[in-house]
C-alpha cells in the first residue's frame, strides 16, 4: 500500500503540470448492451477525472477512454465513452463541472478525481465533500458511478494518508457505488508501464487498468 501511495505522489505532480485539456471520443458501437434512451444506440460510458483519464501523454488512440470503448466492442457490447479528462484537475475543478458533463447525458460515470488534491495537501473532507457533490449531482439524473479510489502519498504523513484513502470506500458504501480501489493498480511503479516521466501509464500501462477495471465495468452493463 505504501508502494502505491509514494506512486501517487509522482502522479499527482504530473496532474498539476499537466495543461487543462478536454479530449471526447464519440463513437458508437453495435452488439450486446442495451439501448439507454430511445434514439441513442448503445450505453454512454463517461470517463471524469484528470490526466490519467485524459490521456497525459499519449496519443488518444491509446487513452484510457478509447481503450475501454475498443475493449467493450471487442467484447460485442453496444457502448460508447467518452473522454472527459482534464489534466491537472481536481475534486473541486470536477464539482464545478460535472452539470456541464452530464448535458452528454451518460448512463454510467467512471469518478477518477482526488489526486491533485492530494498533491496540494488539500483537507481530504474538502475533497469528500466535492465527490460527494459529484456523485449526488450524477444519482439526481440517474447516472450510475463507478468510483476509481486514489491513495495519498505517504510523505504527508500517516493521518492525512488515512484519511484521505479512507473516503473512497467510505463514499462507495454510502452510495452504494460501483467501486474500483486503486486506478492504477498493477500499474504504479512498474517502469514497464508508464512514461519515461515515471508518473503516466504508457499504453502497456492503459492497457493494464482497463483489464483491471473491465470486470466492473461489465457488471454495470449486465
Amino acid at each position: 500500500m505504501s508502494f502505491a501511495g509514494m506512486a501517487l505522489a509522482l502522479l499527482y505532480v504530473s496532474g498539476v503540470i499537466g495543461s487543462p485539456s478536454v479530449y471526447s471520443n464519440q463513437s458508437v458501437a453495435t452488439g450486446k448492451g442495451g439501448v439507454a434512451d430511445e434514439g441513442r444506440a448503445g450505453v454512454h460510458i463517461m470517463a471524469f477525472g484528470d490526466s490519467l483519464t485524459a490521456g497525459y501523454g499519449l496519443e488518444n488512440s491509446h487513452s484510457f477512454p478509447v481503450v475501454l470503448e475498443r475493449r467493450l466492442r471487442e467484447l460485442g457490447y453496444a457502448v460508447r465513452v467518452t473522454n472527459a479528462g482534464v489534466s491537472g484537475d481536481t475534486s473541486a475543478g470536477g464539482a464545478a463541472r460535472i452539470s456541464w458533463a452530464l448535458a452528454d447525458r451518460p448512463d454510467i460515470l467512471i469518478l477518477e478525481l482526488g489526486a491533485n488534491d492530494a498533491l496540494q495537501g488539500l483537507s481530504p473532507k474538502h475533497t469528500r465533500e466535492n465527490l460527494e457533490a459529484v456523485i449526488r449531482t450524477c444519482q439526481a439524473q440517474g447516472v450510475k458511478v463507478l468510483l476509481a479510489g486514489m491513495q495519498a502519498p505517504r510523505n504527508l504523513g500517516q493521518e492525512y494518508a488515512a484519511a484521505f484513502d479512507a473516503l473512497y470506500p467510505e463514499l462507495a458504501k454510502a452510495f452504494d457505488l460501483v467501486f474500483y480501489p486503486f486506478f492504477l493498480e498493477g500499474v504504479a511503479f512498474d517502469a514497464t508501464l508508464n512514461l519515461p516521466d515515471g508518473m503516466h501509464p504508457n499504453p502497456a500501462g492503459v492497457e493494464r487498468v482497463v483489464q483491471g477495471m473491465l470486470p466492473f465495468v461489465l457488471g454495470m452493463l449486465e
